[in-house]
């Protein structure tokens, strides 16, 4: 998906049965299958000769000792067997190269539906169970895909054309034979549904693992620095063992299966040496027919039982499956308007016109807001934890759409504009600043992938970025490591602020971007956040309110609705909510300056 897409992907697909929503996928490559069918039926039908041939040789060589013919039968038997080696290198190497591409574009769409989600969807989803769906789930449903219907081509194949040359060879005793079908439908019904919840069990218990293990991984700081090694190893372990105790019981019922199926598979050959061997005695049958029908009973015997197993790795895979079509189903990000207007480059009016949200539809968190922002204004939101601030600025890059009333930019309402336009004018830096695995210049460009070096040079010495940067062990091309854990903080921040300054956004949110740093790291961060503000309209979330004295408004926040909205030195002067926050951080700061003040300084 290229970065100019400008809507969700639309997804057809069906609400039916698991496996024929996976078919479409194979429906790609629907001219090579056909190819790789039509080679599993020659090849199939190839197969079927060689218990007549042993059946000439029985009945009439080994009588009339005839060279020639004995010379004939295997020439031809050579040439078949060649033609059906060829076929069977095409059909794997088909099969192999449809289940591998169908596997990857699975995955690309479970991957590019992913990415346009919305938010909500993530708050609610684990990382690892979420990775596992890719990965684990996909690989269950690969052999489903390719491998499993052609084998049971094959199967079927060998199984109607068997039937058919023992029915000439003998009606009674193929009649005797065909009351074993019956036996394995059953137990292939019954053995496929406990198979297939099994199998979806076995997929969950596998992603919960493996959220835990990523869990640990990600929070390694925490569980180093609460000493909690063993307890998180213990969760895995748990989780390990709860996944080990579950493939054990499907490996219970896989392992029951095949035996019960060779066992009726052997019972009946029994039964036909016994029967047969007497209609040889009496003159009703031939030995070489005898021995041909015995190599066509377990022929097509064979396939039976194996079409049942395919039957049960079907159930198992359509278990994986509904788990992969869970993320595939998830209603994608708010749909854009079929005729979506570009939003042109804006001077950064805002407009709130009585805007309404709740995550649910019992409770609001915004009600009625009305607010109208000035290009290159700097708006200041202040108000106890969870009255929606983040959740304020979230709607105006439209992660979420008001339940109520509409946001204007320039006088565009941004429901009607094309999403990629409004998010392109749109930069955000947060609080806990997300950095990828690349390199510090990649990071920096990750909004302009194709920037040229002095700009990005240029950029990050106005975020105060530079100067770190230059003295990396490989200056910009040092990896950021995972998440950025090789840079402090304030580093990560900077090169955050001078990704965000060289997308030269119109419009800025900062989420107490600078609430998780030092003193000093704060300074330096400040200090390139009033460079990337400038002349950029503002949103600004602030835990500390001395960081934010100079925005043009400061709007309080509370039960939903803004309350006051004023300069630092007119809210003050109301002494009211904003007063009473900032008068017990300012008190808060004093008395902690009072406790680091030596003994014996206080005259």
């Amino acid at each position: 998906m290229s970065d100019t897409t400008t809507q969700p992907p639309a997804k057809t697909l069906p609400s039916t049965n698991q496996i024929l929503k996976l078919a479409r996928y194979v429906g790609k490559y629907a001219k090579l299958m056909v190819i790789a069918s039509v080679s599993v039926m020659i090849w199939s039908a190839i197969s079927l000769v060689l218990p007549w041939a042993v059946q000439t040789l029985v009945d009439s060589f080994f009588i009339t000792h005839n060279l020639a013919q004995l010379d004939n039968i295997t020439f031809w038997l050579f040439i078949l067997f060649l033609v059906q080696s060829v076929l069977g290198f095409e059909q794997n190497y088909i099969l192999i190269y449809v289940a591998q591409r169908v596997i990857a574009d699975l995955r690309l769409d479970i991957q590019e539906h992913l990415l346009w989600l919305p938010l909500g969807f993530f708050t609610t989803s684990r990382v690892g169970e979420l990775v596992s769906r890719v990965t684990n789930d996909v690989s269950v449903i690969q052999n489903a895909l390719t491998e499993i219907p052609v084998a049971m081509l094959r199967q079927i194949v060998t199984i109607v054309g068997g039937l058919a040359l023992m029915l000439v060879l003998s009606y009674r005793m193929t009649l005797f034979v065909l009351l074993l079908a019956p036996f394995l439908l059953v137990i292939g019904l019954v053995f496929g549904r406990r198979l297939e919840s099994l199998s979806t069990l076995v997929q969950d218990r596998l992603a919960t693992a493996t959220s835990v293990l990523e869990e640990a991984i990600s929070g390694i700081r925490v569980v180093k620095s609460f000493t909690k090694e063993k307890f998180e190893q213990k969760r895995f372990a748990d989780k390990v063992e709860e996944t080990f105790r579950t493939i054990m019981k499907r490996t219970k019922i896989r392992a029951a299966f095949s035996p019960i199926v060779n066992l009726l598979g052997l019972i009946t050959v029994t039964a036909i040496i016994w029967f047969g061997g007497r209609q040889v005695i009496i003159g009703n049958l031939t030995p070489g027919q005898l021995v041909s029908f015995l190599i066509y009973m377990i022929m097509v015997a064979s396939p039976i039982g194996e079409l049942a197993t395919g039957y049960s790795q079907l159930k198992e895979a359509s278990g994986a499956s509904k788990r992969v079509f869970e993320i595939m189903e998830a209603t994608p990000e708010p749909m854009q308007a079929k005729k979506a207007k570009i939003l042109p480059r804006v001077k950064g009016r805002v407009s709130f016109k009585d805007v309404s949200f709740g995550y649910s539809e019992d409770e609001l968190v915004l009600k009625n807001i009305n607010l109208e922002v000035e290009p290159s204004q700097i708006i200041a939101i202040v108000g106890p934890s969870g009255v929606g601030k983040t959740t304020l600025v979230n709607l105006v890059p439209r992660f979420f759409d008001p339940t109520g009333g509409q946001i204007e930019i320039d006088g565009f309402n941004i429901n009607e504009v094309d999403l990629h336009s409004l998010r392109a004018q749109i930069g955000l830096v947060p609080q806990e600043t997300f950095l990828f695995g690349g390199t510090i210049k990649e990071n920096i460009a990750y909004g302009r992938p194709n920037a040229k070096m002095a700009d990005i040079v240029k950029v990050a010495k106005a975020a105060y970025a530079h100067d770190f940067i230059k003295i990396l062990p490989q200056g910009y091309d040092t990896p950021s490591g995972e998440r950025g854990v090789r840079l402090s903080a304030g580093q990560r921040q900077r090169i955050a602020i001078a990704r965000a300054l060289l997308k030269d956004p119109r419009i800025l949110i900062l989420d107490e971007a600078t609430s998780a740093l030092d003193t000093e790291s704060e300074h330096e961060v400040q200090a390139a956040l009033d460079i990337l503000m400038k002349g950029r309209t503002t949103f600004v979330i602030a835990h500390r309110l001395s960081t934010i004295q100079n925005a043009d408004r400061i709007l309080v926040l509370n039960e939903g609705k803004i309350i006051e909205d004023g300069s630092h030195k007119e809210l003050l002067a109301k002494k009211d909510m904003y007063y009473r926050l900032w008068s017990l951080q300012f008190s808060d700061s004093l008395n902690n300056d009072k406790k680091k003040k030596p003994a014996g300084n206080s005259h």
